[in-house]
Order: C-alpha cells, then sequence, then structure tokens
C-alpha cells in the first residue's frame, strides 16, 4: 500500500516533465574542456569523423601529430583501446572507400587505341562533312548530253552504318536527304525485324538519261545526281523485305507503306508501286524541290 502511494506521488510530481518537449537536445555532448584534454581544432577534427553521413571524398586526414586513438578517449573514457582502434579504422575506411568508388574507371588502353582508331578511319571515310555518310569524293562529273552531270559528287557506300548494295553516286544534299530518311524513316519503319536493316538494295543512282528512259522526255533527277532508287532491303538475319514482293503483304507491306510514307519531306518526289507501272518494284527519292511541296505517290 505504502509503495503504491510512493508510485502515484513520483508521478504526480514527474508527469509535467514527461509531458512538456525537452528545451535542449537529447544529443549528448562534449563536456567542457579541461587543463590536458585536446584543443579545439582537434576536437572539431574528431567530431567530423564521427559523423560518417557527413562525409566527402575530399575529408581531409587528421593532423598526423593528434592520432584519433589518442584522441578520442578524452570524449569518450568508456571505449577500450581496442575498440577505440577498430573504430578510428572503420572511419578511415569509410572515408578511403568513398575516395575510390566514386571515381570513375580507366578504360584499358587498348579499348582507346581502339576507338581511336575507328573515329580516324569514320573521319578518312566521310563526305559531305559527316561521318555517317561514308564513301569518297569524286568531284565533278561531266554529263554525256546536255542537262546532265554532277558538280560536286559523292560515291557513298554507306549511310548510318548500313551498307549501299552498290555505290551510288549523287550529290551531298542527296547524300543527307537519305541519312535523314535512314534514320527518321526506315529504320523506325523496320524496329528490329529480322534484327534490324544490314543492307539497301540500290538499283539506281546518277544515269545520265531521260524520265524513265523514255524519248524526248526531260532529263532525270537520276541524270542530275539528285536520285536514288531502292528495290528492298537485307536483314542482319540474312532475310529480305523487297518493294516488289513485299507491298501487298501484310506484314512487309505495313513496313513499306511507312518507309515510303516518311520519305516525304527529306525527298521533293517519292514514287512507289501504286505511282505507275514504271516504279512497281522499286522506290525511287529524289530531292528536285516544287513550289506546292513534295510529290509523294
Amino acid at each position: 500500500m505504502r509503495a503504491a502511494v510512493l508510485i502515484l506521488a513520483l508521478c504526480a510530481l514527474g508527469g509535467p516533465a514527461f509531458a512538456a518537449a525537452p528545451e535542449t537536445s537529447l544529443r549528448p555532448e562534449l563536456r567542457p574542456m579541461a587543463e590536458g584534454d585536446a584543443d579545439p581544432a582537434e576536437m572539431q577534427q574528431i567530431a567530423a569523423l564521427s559523423r560518417p553521413e557527413t562525409a566527402r571524398p575530399d575529408t581531409p586526414e587528421l593532423s598526423p601529430a593528434v592520432p584519433l586513438a589518442t584522441a578520442l578517449p578524452r570524449l569518450r573514457p568508456s571505449l577500450r583501446p581496442d575498440a577505440i582502434e577498430e573504430a578510428a579504422a572503420a572511419q578511415l575506411a569509410f572515408v578511403a572507400g568513398l575516395s575510390t568508388t566514386l571515381r570513375p574507371l580507366k578504360r584499358p588502353g587498348t579499348v582507346e587505341q581502339k576507338a581511336m582508331a575507328k573515329r580516324q578511319a569514320l573521319a578518312r571515310g566521310a563526305v559531305c562533312g559527316d561521318t555517317d555518310l561514308q564513301g569518297e569524293e569524286i568531284g565533278t562529273v561531266p554529263g554525256e548530253i546536255a542537262g546532265c552531270g554532277v558538280a560536286s559528287a559523292v560515291r557513298l557506300r554507306s549511310v548510318s552504318g548500313v551498307a549501299l548494295s552498290q555505290r551510288a553516286v549523287m550529290d551531298c544534299g542527296t547524300a543527307k536527304a537519305l541519312k535523314s530518311w535512314v534514320d527518321r524513316g526506315m529504320k523506325p519503319a523496320v524496329g528490329q525485324t529480322g534484327g534490324g536493316v544490314r543492307e539497301i538494295h540500290v538499283v539506281a543512282h546518277y544515269a545520265c538519261r531521260t524520265r524513265n528512259n523514255q524519248r524526248g522526255a526531260r532529263i532525270s533527277e537520276h541524270g542530275k545526281g539528285r536520285a536514288i532508287d531502292i528495290a528492298g532491303f537485307r536483314m542482319r538475319d540474312g532475310s529480305e523485305i523487297t518493294v516488289l514482293r513485299g507491298w501487298t503483304q501484310q506484314g512487309q507491306g505495313a513496313i513499306l507503306r511507312k518507309m515510303h510514307a516518311r520519305a516525304c519531306g527529306p525527298f521533293g518526289t517519292v514514287l512507289g508501286p501504286e505511282a505507275n507501272a514504271f516504279h512497281r518494284d522499286h522506290f525511287h527519292f529524289d530531292t528536285a524541290r516544287y513550289r506546292s511541296g513534295s510529290y509523294c505517290r
């Protein structure tokens, strides 16, 4: 009975103390320095090292004149010497680990050499000031008849990493239009079908002739180095998509129609199987420009 009364009295006296929030932090503070204790600079270094969440890779080491194992006992005399050494080693390992794990690994020299060699090879083979256009510059191509010829021609062998079945002669404007279509039209239309396109089947490029080889017709854009004809595509897995057979098929037809539609814009003229009988087996792309915009059929 007396014990119960005593407990109730203590609760009554201590209630306000428990209910009210503490006015000061409950975090233990360093005791006031006494004679012989570490100086303030030592105290700050030790306190910083004891907070791993604030450690950074560039955290300066403690001064060799103030070993952590000798400074810590002044603050925490209850720690055993071996525990102090372990704590110090753990802190230093934490800081050292940050300085190594956050540093990017250096690539092996052979990798850098191969990458450099590849860049140099691409630079040597680049035409029209674009490393995605690989081939050679051939300069002026004279025309055999009036209206033909190319002032500054290039001979392309690949576009954006995709090979051409034959090296195609054209001007730089047509080469850049072809790259735009390959990147934004052909590749997105094919996607991962067959592993992607490995080679474009080119059936015509520069040729000094009239339109559709018709006597008396105007000079074709092929005769000016501004056109290319494409009959199909070889995939990386060896399969093929051809304009002649694939245009009316459900799967390949959808891919080919996307390619055809996305050529409008990069090219001024886009003709396919539905344009006329001359183009039932290939796409004709050229960079002629019209006031009304691209002509696509």
